[in-house]
């Protein structure tokens, strides 16, 4: 009964991208360990950037750190 956790930002991932995430896992783990599909279970969790960290930030500083560099730059 393989279990897969997926976590990933909340940053507006669709339920087609997600939808896309659980066909491709399962698909993987039929094809490369014969795995029943049916008892195969993906779990997406979707994780703030404020709480998602990096080094010393977290995702959102970053983020807006990124940004400021960019417009600088152009």
């Amino acid at each position: 009964m393989p279990y897969v956790n997926f976590r990933i930002t909340k940053e507006g991932a669709t339920a087609e991208q997600k939808l896309e995430l659980i066909k491709g896992a399962t698909e993987l783990l039929q094809r490369v360990l014969n795995k029943n599909p049916a008892t195969t279970f993906v779990i997406i969790d979707e994780v703030e950037t404020d709480n998602w960290g990096i080094g010393y930030d977290n995702v959102t500083t970053l983020r807006a750190k990124a940004a400021a560099a960019k417009a600088k730059e152009g």
